[in-house]
């Protein structure tokens, strides 16, 4: 394996971290009226961190590039270690400033939760995961650098970091495209175009076109302020999550923000290279597109049982701010479907407790956990496409017992589904449902106080990058109370999900590090 490589590339892709810790911390500096009271604070904990990321990635890729002069093959193996090892250093990385700010400062604020660099860990895997858990007690006491970064690194985990690196890192040569097949979610992510590089571009040209239009639309219409605009216009995209208030997108009561979020988390939880076609002028194609079709069907009834249920129940709908609101149809169609695309998209966002809701608005919830967005989305879950292929695949065995004659190809639109793509399907769904029940076991072992719902959703959540769950992770709740060894799981869980499972798990496999 040539690990001298991954390691320059891993040194570059920490020196481009850093330059973006030093534009915010820059930007902390600037008199532009951030009335936090700790602006430098922030600051401060930018520029170390930066400069630790700075000598890190210089010792990685100078050291790596002067120990002799091997190849720069770079084949899938390498592509694999260079993905998760991108995500694992990253995320230390991206920790920093918060673990630096909480010793200097973080008395002032009251928020001492950050001096455990484990909780610091946790909450940086969750952003570039964009999972969107937290365990923060209190997030309105934070410097907005610190909230800027949190928010950042959900933006730089959208559609990857890993895509970022290919788009901008010239020195990658043809091996792009085997990080960007490796990085990308979803069954056979393909390009848009015939060069990767150029595909990465355009995902990003599309991703930071989207960003200005939601930033410009919740700053010019709702009672958010640019920077609160900007933070939950990079969760929104990133199906992210994180927000700058203790109720999220509650807080604000703000029926037009809740549209224009819901607009966007649709936007977001579909493929991207939907948009290029859109671009093209293929609508028709587009429209034809059966993942959409499905996502967009799923949303639609999922929406509909949810409100249903709130509005038949009777029961007032408590909101993530405190406010009890009654449930007529039009309050119930508002909570019931932002919920739902929230859920459905994995961003996290919530404006009500669905911890009281009615049983079936919870199963609801708790299904579309696991579906998640489109393959080729900023979401997580498994993918619509691969429910899709595994429902083809279970009616089609149900035909097979009474007519075993009959062979019929498993198609998806046009398209035939080969025996190797339904294997790898069934697998990662396999997979998917061994993760998850295995890290529910783990956690209550590691923190028997917990109730088993609370464990049983931290773990779906975490592994399908979503962030609330139920009962003690619910929509008003966060993950302060688990142990330490609880946190370190959740944190490899949200790894695994955001990675597609494979690409960790395979590390682990004495036959990945052999030579042949």
């Amino acid at each position: 394996m040539n690990l001298r490589f991954v390691f320059q590339q891993l040194g570059l892709l920490l020196i481009v971290l850093s330059v973006t810790l030093v534009g915010i911390g820059l930007w902390a500096l600037l008199p532009l009226g951030l009335g936090d009271g700790s602006r430098y604070s922030g600051a401060t904990s930018m520029f170390v961190a930066a400069l630790v990321g700075c000598v890190s990635g210089s010792v990685l890729y100078f050291g790596a590039k002067r120990n002799g002069a091997g190849s720069t093959f770079f084949g899938r193996r390498e592509a694999l270690l260079l993905v998760a090892m991108s995500w694992m250093v990253g995320a230390a990385l991206s920790a920093l400033p918060l673990f630096f700010w909480a010793w200097e400062f973080g008395d002032d604020a009251g928020n001492t939760t950050f001096r455990s660099f484990v909780n610091c860990y946790f909450e940086a895997m969750s952003g570039l995961t964009t999972t969107g858990a937290t365990v923060l007690t209190n997030i309105e006491n934070l410097p907005r650098s610190i909230l800027l970064w949190r928010a950042t690194t959900h933006w730089l985990g959208g559609i990857g970091i890993v895509v970022l690196f290919v788009a901008v890192l010239p020195s990658l040569g043809v091996s792009g495209k085997k990080l960007f097949r490796v990085e990308a979610p979803g069954p056979q992510p393909e390009g848009v175009t015939p060069h990767i590089r150029d595909t990465s571009r355009i995902l990003w040209y599309i991703y930071i076109g989207f960003t200005v239009v939601e930033v410009a639309l919740l700053w010019a219409l709702t009672p958010m302020g640019l920077f609160d605009a900007v933070c939950h216009t990079f969760g929104t995209l990133a199906t992210g999550g994180f927000s700058t208030r203790n109720a999220s997108v509650g807080g604000y009561d703000s029926m037009t923000a809740d549209l224009i979020i819901i607009v966007f988390m649709v936007l977001a939880g579909a493929n991207f290279g939907l948009y290029y076609q859109l671009f093209r002028g293929k609508f028709r194609s587009v429209w034809r597109d059966t993942e959409l079709r499905a996502y967009l069907i799923i949303i639609g009834i999922a929406a509909v049982i949810v409100s249903g249920a709130l509005w038949s129940a009777g029961v007032p709908i408590v909101t993530t701010a405190g406010t009890a609101v009654e449930p007529t149809l039009a309050e119930s169609l508002r909570y019931g479907t932002f919920t739902t695309i929230s859920i459905q998209t994995t961003t996290g966002f919530c404006t009500a407790d669905f911890n009281v809701w009615p049983f079936i608005a919870q199963a609801t919830i708790i299904a579309l956990m696991f579906i998640g967005g489109c393959a080729g989305s900023t979401g997580g879950g498994i993918k619509v496409v691969r429910i899709w292929i595994v429902l083809k695949i279970f009616f089609g065995e149900i035909e097979r017992v009474f007519r075993p004659s009959v062979v019929r190809a498993t198609r998806l639109g046009n398209t035939t589904v080969d025996d190797a793509l339904k294997l790898a399907t069934v697998a990662y769904v396999l997979g998917i449902v061994l993760l998850f029940a295995s890290g529910a076991v783990v956690l209550k072992m590691f923190d028997p106080g917990q109730s088993f719902t609370t464990c049983a959703t931290a773990s779906i959540t975490t592994l399908c990058n979503v962030g609330p769950g139920l009962d003690n992770v619910g929509a008003i709740e966060n993950y302060h109370k688990f142990s330490w060894e609880s946190k370190l799981v959740l944190t490899l869980l949200m790894a695994l999900g955001r990675l597609e499972v494979f690409a960790i798990i395979v590390l682990f496999s004495p036959r990945f590090w052999r030579r042949h």
